[in-house]
């Protein structure tokens, strides 16, 4: 159950952001031996969105902050912590602080978080703390990848999954013993680690004399479908009913789960697992296939522009993927 002696956290705000240009199962057909007969029954995606060149992570990720923003009515100035969910990062020493600086949010602590598809969710939790604890009063958690850049075009079990996106929400402590962030669990294997990877390899080269250096090279994302689906439909579930149990809310009772949007069939899975009716179960991924762990806000986003979630409403937000990591939020949307 929620600890009724700390302040409550609140989501406030979201925003999403979506590049323009899109490559359908059709074009795909173009590129590798694939067709939409083929992907559509196995996934549930038609289309995904794919990054122009000449942009960034960070134009994506401050262009759904920004509209986050917007929505919570709050100013950049006014942001205390700036979280940025990415395994795609224009830089490798981070690009939390590039996203900071493009909203002009001079007072925000940034930093980035890497836990892959399973990342928003990770990040919100971290930011959660910070304000539960009374450090800060105000947090952006930004999700934002792409993963366009880092698939291998000729390996049509990944190339046809994945699409670029961004995602965001606003956190604002609130009264001590008010809804908000109602329980959260977060879990992490790292015996599956190799089941889905996007690593960097290591290459030996002289430096000077016998003396040999190791140099990265990026790989490609490498997954084992078959055994990613096993682990989704069996901890996913799991993991919600825990979450749950601790905030003492029964499944039926939630108006909307936004999990992690990485093929139709786990979705359904999930969904006759915790017996949930069609109606409570977002669902982004005809149109944007997997956008790792954007894919959550970006399906909060769309359902509270249609009016299908609202002010008052009980969520859930739940995560999986390489780590292996996965986790769950129990949350009421709105201050």
């Amino acid at each position: 159950m929620p600890n009724n002696r700390l302040p409550s956290v609140h989501l406030v705000g979201v925003g999403a952001a979506l590049p323009d240009p899109c490559l359908s199962n059709d074009d795909l057909s173009q590129i590798v031996a694939t067709s939409d007969e083929w992907i559509w029954p196995r996934t549930g995606i038609r289309q995904r969105r794919i990054l122009p060149p000449e942009l960034s992570v960070v134009d994506l990720a401050a262009q759904a902050a920004r509209a986050a923003l917007d929505q919570a009515g709050i100013l950049p100035q006014e942001l205390d912590l700036l979280l940025l969910a990415t395994s795609t990062a224009v830089d490798r020493f981070g690009s939390a602080p590039r996203v900071q600086a493009a909203l002009g949010a001079s007072r925000a602590v940034a930093f980035d978080l890497t836990a892959a598809c399973t990342g928003f969710v990770f990040a919100v939790a971290t930011a959660a703390q910070f304000l539960q604890t009374g450090l800060y009063r105000r947090a952006l958690v930004v999700a934002a990848d792409v993963l366009s850049r880092a698939v291998d075009w000729t390996d049509r079990a990944t190339c046809v999954l994945f699409g670029d996106g961004a995602g965001a929400v606003v956190l604002e402590a609130g009264e001590v013993g008010a809804d908000g962030i109602l329980s959260i669990e977060l879990r992490s294997d790292g015996k599956g680690s190799e089941l889905l990877s996007l690593a960097m390899a290591t290459e030996a080269k002289p430096l000077v004399g016998s003396l040999r250096v190791g140099q990265y090279r990026c790989c490609p994302i490498v997954m084992n479908g078959r055994e990613v689906y096993k682990f989704a439909v069996q901890a996913v579930p799991e993991v919600i009913e825990k979450a749950l149990l601790q905030a003492g809310i029964p499944a039926e009772a939630v108006q909307g789960y936004f999990i992690h949007q990485a093929n139709q069939r786990i979705l359904d899975a999930v969904a006759k697992r915790l017996q949930l009716q069609t109606q409570q179960v977002a669902s982004v991924l005809e149109r944007y296939g997997n956008t790792s762990g954007a894919s959550i806000p970006i399906a909060l986003a769309e359902w509270i522009g249609q009016g299908r979630f609202g002010p008052g409403d009980l969520g859930v937000m739940a995560g999986f993927g390489a780590g292996l990591t996965w986790g769950a939020i129990v949350f009421r949307w709105g201050r």
